[in-house]
């Protein structure tokens, strides 16, 4: 099927409108095309019971020859029928399906914005289950239930018409049951509705402590807590269990009580319209007619229990799918951002930042802080735990929401230059080496389209080399085509840590933020990345958050932070001869470099 949706709308992030219709528009062609379809088909079965009725009154009377062309007529109506009823079903189904990928990829655009504030509120696990579990209900709900709705309308309008123009007095009989059935089923979708978001919001629980203990093996073992997540786990997974039984136990009661009042209308057909038929009101043959239209709203009936259960996990899916959607980033281009060119001077001026905390309230992290770094040239950052280092480094390529007028590069706002422009040329690597389950050299190349060229697997050798890491990834089974492993398990700290830096460097930045790149190394991996930063300030603006004076020595300037606030800037020797945080720090580091080697 060729479906209408606009492919450009992928080109750039557009949230879905809100509104449980509105994953449908870009589909109203095959849904019109679908629905033409099933009017089709339910006019191709309506013809049927037409045709039975007049070859039942013609065999009654004794006219076999003319039942012929009607059994003639039926056979060719039932094939026709049959591929009608398929490209219906073709249709209307592939919508659901669309709307499923279309609202996971906007779902993956969208949390891809969003900041870090976000994903300390939203564990992973939910996100994930979120965009499987419950997209997977989205496709049942467009696909399944959009037909089965459309069909029943459709079926109970024709069939209803039909029996009406037989026996207006016996159609009336026949609906006596369905003003209860309607009732009931409206008290069952709100229980459906509500059960349906109980079992959802614990299948997330149960993928978030599943993903967090896979993550985290390498500390379970470590613990041996292995029979602690496994009773962790377990209660996750029985309270999922309970919440599923419920549900299941809801729809299970459901049916078969939706069912009985359908069976009591066909009760009352039988038995008043075969007093019809003994007294003369109706003939044998519309008789039989009747009961094949009232049987074709058999299947609409029955099947509305099923149908009303998928529609309302449906939308209990898609209201968990919208929270998601409708967090707003931290970080956006405002209105009039621009692509400015970047040569990499650094100037933060009065920056001062906090951080919103769970309970509402914020707790200021930096303060007033204000250094140049000229292009081209290297300063770290340096201070004690918690004085606000990797914050200021994250404010600086905008990770987090910096405020306006407090960081430039070259003269310009960063709040006023794209997103994507910002940060292809000034490059924060986190202290936090993470690596994806895949290749040394995918990782390293991970910024490049095709990681398989010749020109690529150049460049990213080269740039393992300028990381001091590539004799050792040469030393691994199967060189650059070691899979890591889970973020990077495989490997050891110092082995990430080059790894990730790398990928930095081969992205070319004019502006690289290092947030603490020597926290996982021994001394002697130490000074060869020491070497590595060298060759990597050269020809770009280098700015090194570190606690490692050995580190910050190497730079051009030296910023020092403490409680949030700059209290000493200047040239290694300068801050290290006047008594400070910074002397303070490198004579503690001293001591223990002395200690280590005794």
């Amino acid at each position: 099927m060729t479906s209408d949706r606009d492919e450009t709308s992928r080109a750039e992030h557009v949230v879905p409108p809100a509104g449980l219709l509105a994953p449908l528009r870009p589909y109203v062609k095959s849904l019109a095309i679908g629905v033409v379809l099933l009017v089709a088909t339910n006019a191709l079965g309506q013809t049927v019971p037409w045709l039975l009725r007049a070859a039942v009154d013609h065999l009654r009377a004794g006219r076999i020859r003319e039942v012929l062309p009607y059994a003639a007529w039926m056979v060719g109506i039932a094939i026709v029928g049959a591929f009608v009823r398929t490209g219906s079903r073709v249709f209307v189904f592939d919508v659901g399906r669309f709307v499923e990928m279309d609202v996971r990829m906007a779902l993956l655009r969208h949390v891809q914005r969003l900041g870090p504030a976000f994903f300390r509120r939203m564990p992973t696990g939910e996100i994930m289950s979120r965009a499987v579990n419950d997209l997977g209900q989205l496709r049942l709900l467009y696909g399944f239930g959009a037909l089965n709705i459309v069909n029943s309308v459709i079926a109970y309008g024709s069939s209803l018409t039909m029996m009406f123009l037989i026996s207006p007095k016996l159609t009336g009989f026949a609906l006596v049951p369905y003003p209860f059935y309607i009732a009931i089923t409206q008290l069952f979708s709100r229980w459906v509705f509500k059960h349906s978001r109980q079992a959802q919001d614990a299948l997330g629980r149960v993928s978030d402590v599943a993903q967090q203990s896979i993550a985290g093996i390498r500390v379970v073992r470590s613990l041996s807590l292995e029979d602690a997540e496994q009773r962790r786990f377990g209660v996750a997974n029985d309270d999922a269990r309970d919440k599923n039984l419920r549900l299941a136990l809801m729809r299970g009661v459901m049916f078969p009580v939706l069912g009985s009042i359908g069976g009591i209308g066909t009760l009352i057909v039988v038995w008043l319209g075969g007093r019809m038929v003994i007294d003369g009101e109706l003939t044998l043959g519309q008789f039989v007619a009747f009961n094949a239209f009232q049987a074709m709203l058999v299947w609409p009936t029955l099947a509305l229990g099923f149908v009303l259960s998928v529609v309302q996990r449906g939308r209990a899916s898609y209201a968990r799918v919208r929270e998601l959607l409708d967090v707003a980033p931290d970080v956006v281009d405002r209105p009039g951002a621009r692509d400015a060119p970047i040569e990499g001077a650094l100037r933060v001026d009065g920056l001062s930042f906090s951080h919103r905390l769970a309970d509402g309230t914020e707790r200021k992290v930096l303060d007033d802080v204000s250094f140049e770094v000229p292009a081209r040239t290297s300063v770290a950052i340096v201070g004690p735990v918690g004085s606000g280092k990797s914050t200021l480094g994250a404010l600086l390529a905008r990770i987090l929401p910096t405020p306006d007028g407090s960081v430039f590069v070259d003269d310009v706002d960063v709040n006023d230059i794209r997103i994507r422009a910002l940060r292809r040329t000034v490059v924060f690597a986190q202290q936090d080496p993470f690596l994806f389950s895949t290749t040394v050299a995918r990782n390293i190349g991970f910024a490049l389209d095709d990681t398989d060229s010749a020109e690529a697997l150049a460049r990213i050798a080269h740039a393992a080399r300028e990381a001091q890491v590539a004799d050792e990834i040469e030393g691994l089974p199967d060189g650059y085509d070691t899979v890591v492993g889970e973020r990077g398990v495989q490997l050891s700290g110092g082995q990430k840590q080059r790894i990730a830096l790398a990928r930095a460097l081969l992205v070319g930045p004019r502006v690289l933020v290092l947030d603490d790149p020597l926290s996982a190394v021994d001394a002697r991996t130490e000074s060869r990345i020491l070497d590595a930063l060298d060759r990597a300030a050269e020809g770009r603006t280098l700015v090194l958050v570190t606690n490692r004076v050995a580190a910050a020595k190497r730079a051009d300037h030296v910023v020092v932070l403490d409680a949030g606030r700059v209290v000493a800037r200047g040239t290694h020797a300068e801050l290290v001869a006047q008594p400070g945080v910074y002397a303070s720090i490198a004579a503690r580091q001293a001591a223990e470099t002395e200690i280590e080697a005794l």
